[in-house]
């Protein structure tokens, strides 16, 4: 196994760099230290981190292999690495089976025969325990995860494209049931009246990046037997819902899986991108398990909750520039007003994509990535405090909500530089 991994990031990187046609000595390099510390039998997560840190190539699979380690869905000894595998692939399937294609026959079946009115639980059964109370209140969950879904990073085509791998267990033409998007299609309920929505993340879309949303009726219908990228997605989500029934699914979680499922989808590796829905499911979980107090309103005034993230942003601030965090204050510009969204999307919404990815990187590597996450917020921060000293409040509000610099490698270093000065 271990031969057979450093065989296929070698070869595919010398086949990117003859499609490049030239490379650069230290990406050279680089790659070739990622080659080295990915070819032990067991991994030495510590090497693998600092090499991590600074940017993961995306040759030759490397990025999407790094993210699999650092976000603990891969073990570090490699030798086990096929039956490990093998196993939860086989598990994501039984959770296709049990909640998406079982409800849907039953669902199909409905008004065939007498039986199902006369049946103890039938769907005008009063009971909340009824599998078809949980079946109609799924389906509330279920149109709020399509809105999102839909509307996933509409400056690019990719999640509206079909998957080179569509699920054959969804799409074997010998099942004749209810799909998820065929439950959309036939719900009564309506979309706008379900409200998951937390106070402060009704504007999970940064206003710079929401110009080009397409209404969802106006999306191309594809053929039968092709799902695309953004209906894996939206599978992930609701599978992750129906097992998290204490948060299930809250607006934004679709921006945070949306990145993870775009590295697994465009893995160089075919062997690995066959199943990069099964991968992105379990890495988005075990990344919401660190995460997820973040989405739960209730834990929102706790030491894990979202109002003490928010709060160590501008504590922090108060430590490294004293003045700008007095022109907040003065200002009354509260951190719930920006930061928000900053940390419970990982700021997915506030950068294009390939510069989320490489956020990403580094915020995947560190120890502490959520502590980490607070270091960058603050950095941004810092890196146009001259901006923010001469603004008055709506000039910026605007900065915050429309974050003015691109280049995240700059922000990183700031970050890198407030962390080593704390």
């Amino acid at each position: 196994m271990c031969f057979a991994i450093f065989w296929i990031l070698s070869s595919s990187f010398i086949c990117g760099c003859y499609s490049k046609h030239i490379s650069l000595p230290n990406q050279n390099t680089q790659i070739q230290e990622f080659k080295v510390a990915l070819s032990e039998d067991k991994l030495d997560l510590k090497v693998l981190r600092e090499l991590c840190f600074s940017g993961i190539p995306f040759e030759g699979g490397i990025r999407a292999l790094c993210w699999k380690v650092l976000l603990n869905y891969l073990p570090l000894d490699q030798l086990i690495w096929e039956s490990f595998l093998k196993k939860q692939r086989e598990v994501y399937s039984q959770f296709l089976k049990e909640m998406i294609i079982q409800p849907g026959i039953a669902k199909a079946n409905l008004g065939l025969s007498r039986e199902d009115v006369t049946m103890e639980d039938h769907p005008l059964n009063p009971n909340p325990d009824s599998k078809w109370n949980n079946y109609f209140r799924d389906n509330e969950v279920l149109l709020q995860i399509d809105k999102d879904v839909r509307r996933l990073y509409p400056d690019m085509a990719f999640f509206q494209r079909p998957t080179d791998y569509p699920c054959q267990l969804i799409l074997d033409p010998q099942n004749d049931y209810e799909t998820l998007r065929r439950r959309v299609e036939q719900t009564t309920l309506k979309a706008q009246t379900v409200d998951r929505n937390r106070s402060g993340v009704t504007n999970v879309s940064s206003p710079g990046k929401a110009l080009n949303l397409y209404p969802s009726n106006e999306y191309e219908v594809l053929p039968s037997g092709c799902e695309a990228h953004w209906e894996v997605v939206e599978r992930i989500l609701f599978i992750y819902a129906k097992l998290n029934p204490g948060i299930a699914y809250v607006q934004g979680m679709n921006e945070v899986v949306g990145p993870i499922y775009y590295t697994f989808a465009t893995d160089p590796n075919n062997e690995w991108k066959e199943h990069a829905e099964a991968d992105t499911f379990f890495c988005f979980t075990n990344l919401m398990s660190e995460n997820r107090d973040m989405f739960i309103k209730s834990l929102d005034d706790s030491q894990c909750g979202i109002t003490y993230k928010m709060e160590s942003v501008y504590s922090m601030l108060k430590e490294k520039d004293m003045d700008l965090y007095m022109k907040l204050q003065e200002q009354n510009i509260k951190p719930q007003y920006f930061t928000f969204r900053w940390l419970t999307l990982l700021l997915s919404q506030e950068f294009l994509l390939p510069d989320v990815i490489r956020i990403w990187d580094t915020l995947f590597s560190d120890q502490d990535r959520f502590d980490f996450l607070i270091l960058v917020c603050c950095a941004m921060l810092v890196l146009i405090r001259d901006q923010l000293l001469a603004g008055d409040f709506t000039v910026n509000m605007r900065l915050l909500q429309d974050y003015p610099i691109s280049d995240v490698h700059t922000i990183l270093a700031k970050a890198k530089e407030l962390q080593g000065g704390s």
